[in-house]
């Protein structure tokens, strides 16, 4: 029987979303011909596979470390039920790399491939798949297994919605197992997506399309790490994502704070870091096992992740959330846009609504500690709108509770998986104090697309989190600045160089801006005060009047002067409800906190007429003497 042998090549590298997302396409069409037709069947064989994956190869990066300082490495997983064992391609050349114990990989792969067709089903799903259960349920007992690690209790919550291979045929098996083992974490450019989540998305907004399903949505990795180098989070915080998706914000936050750290981190800090900090919220049911490997694979060991509806309260899966604090020192997020929540969810806020963005501020609100910090992505919608009180006083509870410090105003398009025309902004706040100022900034002329994403040096930010020279600065960020001769020789000021000085006369540009919220409020109450000083004394007519028709009645007058006075009261009231409407008009615009630059350098076309028409003929000129050589061409063949 022909043995299964690997290819020597290396991989081709996996460099930018696009070669990814081709990557992927590939492994999908083999799955389509294989009996998972719709994303929604190839999605979790995927996930799975894909994990088992990268979790082999990065507990094999994780082993060459702890031997080259001479320290003891447990793995999660054991042969036969590694990749390397089961999964990898094999081949009996002597360069082929060889497992810990000395044999070649794929070795229990060509076993079972030289036992015969339908041995290596039968090895995934009677030995494989209930072993990796058993680390997270004792299948004899039913009970959590007391022998395994966290990790491993993790590993087995990922894998327990797995219950058999979906792929039809072992030799379409062995083919996607050939594809997804040339992932190589080591050759793919982090700089744009996650290698697990990344894929998953992909799949997701597949899904998504096929099933007119466009409610879930991904923040681009760039974004986040805007978000974190803002916020800074230090060691020995607990942080928080109330709908955490794949866990992106959680996974760079894991990524500064373990920067931070260094070499001087301590035992201490690291087990803090790998098991107490990290807490989140999933609704999803394909998503939640996708979020508990991408921190996994991250190095965060004990993601402390719920499983359920976070606006409801009702949990599908809390046993990995029971030791979470009541409240969080950092809360990084970004909830779903136009979602639309029902009675069950509402009936649980002060301020009910269906707006799922509302309802998920009003969440945070209640969790951040105090002096704790959020970062949130928010749809421009939610920050203009005033005609709904939900909205209204959701923002009015946040300025008054928390310090409302920092807007950032972002390009449209910036999640490409929500539409492009979907207008998003930062909102950055700390609890326990009221807002007096908000300094915008405004990256909204940035022009972004899939192939040209927002990145984070477009925020002047460096990986670190440093401000960048102006010379690495992106092209697209810097030259409407360039262009105006009024600014020869002066630095661009990017967002990551006045975000020190907000709020003071440094941290204002062509870009950025401070509103006195404070005075905004006071103004509107001057603004309110005759109006609600004028409806309070009608009203106490309207008492007076009130009083005057039940003496009438009893004094049992005529209908008419009954009616007269009765129709005084009814005047009255309507003049009072204007006045009222009035007075909360002016006080719900005070809540319109869209960004709206005051500095913004309009460009203007100056050229006459005659300038404009010469301009249209010339272009008219150059496609006729176009069209006339091209017409030309095709005459002499």
């Amino acid at each position: 029987m022909t043995r299964s042998v690997s290819r020597k090549k290396q991989p081709k590298a996996i460099a930018s979303t696009q070669s990814l997302s081709a990557f992927v396409k590939s492994i999908c069409d083999i799955m389509r011909r294989s009996n998972c037709a719709s994303a929604l069947q190839y999605v979790p064989e995927l996930t799975w596979i894909l994990f088992l994956r990268i979790l082999d190869a990065q507990e094999e990066k994780a082993k060459g470390e702890a031997e080259a300082v001479g320290a003891t490495f447990t793995p999660a997983l054991v042969s036969p039920y590694r990749w390397q064992d089961w999964a990898a391609p094999y081949s009996d050349e002597d360069e082929h790399p060889q497992t810990s114990d000395g044999k070649p990989y794929g070795w229990k792969r060509q076993e079972l491939f030289a036992d015969g067709d339908g041995r290596l089903f039968d090895f995934i799903n009677k030995e494989l798949l209930p072993h990796l259960h058993g680390l997270d349920i004792d299948a004899r007992t039913g009970l959590p297994n007391p022998s395994a690690s966290r990790k491993q209790r993790i590993i087995g919550r990922i894998m327990t919605a797995v219950e058999r291979v979906r792929v039809d045929s072992e030799t379409n098996l062995r083919d996607i197992l050939d594809k997804v083992h040339e992932i190589y974490i080591d050759h793919v450019d982090d700089t744009h997506f996650f290698t697990l989540s990344q894929v998953y998305e992909d799949l997701l907004l597949k899904m998504g399309e096929k099933n007119s399903d466009g409610g879930q949505f991904f923040t681009p990795r760039e974004v986040i790490r805007a978000m974190v180098h803002t916020v800074d989070p230090v060691p020995g915080k607990t942080i928080y994502d109330p709908g955490c998706g794949t866990g992106g914000f959680l996974a760079i936050a894991y990524e500064h704070i373990a920067r931070k750290l260094g070499q001087s981190a301590t035992s201490t800090d690291i087990d803090t870091l790998k098991h107490d900090t990290f807490f989140g919220r999933e609704k999803e049911n394909l998503v939640f096992p996708i979020a508990l490997a991408n921190l996994v694979l991250h190095g965060i060991d004990q993601p402390n992740l719920w499983h359920g509806n976070t606006l409801t309260g009702r949990a599908t899966y809390a046993a990995l959330f029971e030791q979470s604090p009541k409240f969080f020192d950092y809360i990084l997020t970004n909830p779903p846009f136009g979602g639309k929540e029902g009675k069950d969810a509402q009936k649980h806020f002060a301020f009910e609504t269906s707006s799922t963005q509302v309802l998920f501020v009003q969440d945070i609100l209640s969790e951040l500690a105090p002096d704790g910090t959020c970062a949130i992505v928010l749809d421009e919608g939610l920050l203009f709108r005033t005609n709904e009180s939900a909205f209204v006083e959701t923002k009015r509870k946040l300025v008054d509770e928390c310090d409302l410090w920092a807007i950032v105003s972002l390009p449209g398009g910036v999640f490409s998986t929500a539409g492009a025309g979907v207008k998003t902004n930062l909102l950055f706040f700390t609890k326990g104090r009221k807002t007096e100022k908000i300094w915008y900034y405004d990256l909204s002329s940035v022009k972004v697309g899939k192939k040209t994403p927002l990145t984070l040096a477009h925020f002047g930010l460096d990986k670190d989190g440093s401000a960048l020279a102006e010379a690495q600065l992106p092209a697209n960020l810097v030259a409407d600045w360039k262009e105006d001769e009024a600014n020869a020789d002066k630095p661009f000021p990017s967002y990551a160089s006045l975000l020190p000085e907000r709020g003071t006369p440094q941290g204002e540009s062509r870009y950025s801006w401070t509103v006195d919220f404070a005075a905004r409020r006071a103004r509107a109450r001057e603004e309110m005060q005759p109006l609600l000083d004028e409806a309070a004394a009608i009203k106490a007519e309207v008492v007076d009047l009130k009083e005057q028709l039940k003496r009438l009645k009893k004094e049992k007058v005529d209908k008419e002067a009954l009616d007269a006075v009765g129709g005084q009261i009814r005047e009255k009231e309507k003049t009072v409800k204007v006045l009222e409407t009035k007075a909360a008009d002016i006080d719900a615009a005070v809540f319109d906190l869209k960004a709206v630059n005051p500095n913004a350098v309009a460009k203007v076309d100056d050229r006459t007429p005659q300038q404009i028409i010469g301009s249209i003929e010339q272009q008219g000129r150059i496609v006729s003497e176009s069209l006339a050589r091209l017409a030309k061409l095709l005459a002499a063949d």
